[in-house]
């Protein structure tokens, strides 16, 4: 890959079965990848070797998995802390076995990091529940470092520097960001240019993604296409370029009922800044 080759995040395709998404993305021209959350029963070491020979055949790198949960919503602000992540104690076990799952699905296709979304990390850290969030993004780094591989933690349910305070006392090595912008706007948490330089240390990836401010209570801001919300783009990818990023630009489109063309006109408003 080259520095900031443009990449797509694999569900971003509006395709749901991987290997068709994978073909897919051969058609368009992309090279890099994050493969998206799978079904736990998906997860398993035949599928692996299976999406690794198909991304070998069409010549894409896969450079994240990320990890999502049954029963998970993002409808709103209330939905997404009362379902995602690990804050809930009576799932923490089955969520961290497929956070494993998954560990040693991407570290059989070769994926050098493996991300989730966590939960909304408490503000008071002296809330017990925020020494057991502690706890479980060790083990699960601690299972990433075995296999040689990182952590990234989804960035824009806190502000830059809750997560900056967050990471740091985890403190492991292998921990670091996967860097959303719109996710900052959307959650109405901060201003996405400014927080890459909080965290600029543990910026491992990224998603390239726009969106708005949320202008109702309670209610996520909305997902926009690249370059037509208010991140700032140009800005997003100049701030990356300062901090010395180099990794993929990965496009994110969650939204829409042209993805593929978002993601087209995407590519190109991001090879046209890089």
């Amino acid at each position: 890959m080259q520095p900031l080759e443009v990449g797509v995040f694999l569900c971003s395709t509006g395709i749901y079965d991987p290997f068709a998404a994978v073909a897919k993305l051969k058609e368009l021209g992309i090279r890099a990848c994050q493969l998206p959350p799978l079904p736990p029963d998906f997860l398993t070491e035949e599928n692996a070797r299976k999406l690794k020979a198909a991304l070998e055949k069409d010549g894409i790198t896969a450079t994240t998995q990320f990890v999502g949960f049954p029963d998970e919503s993002y409808a709103d602000m209330a939905t997404v802390a009362a379902t995602v992540g690990f804050l809930f104690a009576e799932k923490v076990p089955e969520r961290v076995a497929i956070t494993k799952k998954a560990i040693e699905f991407a570290s059989t296709i070769g994926v050098p990091a493996v991300a989730a979304h966590i939960g909304f990390v408490p503000e008071d850290t002296s809330d017990p529940a925020y020494a057991r969030l502690v706890d479980v993004v060790r083990e699960i780094c601690d299972a990433c470092a075995a296999k040689g591989m990182k952590f990234a933690l989804e960035t824009g349910q806190e502000t830059a520097e809750e997560m900056k305070a967050f990471i740091q006392a985890i403190n492991r090595p292998n921990l670091g960001v996967n860097f959303d912008p719109a996710n900052m706007i959307l959650y109405g948490k901060d201003k996405p240019v400014e927080a890459v330089g909080v965290l600029a240390p543990w910026v491992i990836s990224c998603h390239c993604k726009d969106g708005e401010w949320p202008v109702e209570e309670g209610k996520l801001g909305s997902e926009r296409p690249l370059g037509q919300g208010q991140v700032d783009i140009p800005a997003f990818v100049a701030k990356l370029k300062e901090i010395g990023y180099t990794g993929p630009l990965t496009i994110e489109r969650e939204d829409g009922d042209d993805r593929i063309g978002d993601i087209m006109r995407g590519k190109a408003l991001l090879e046209s800044l890089r």
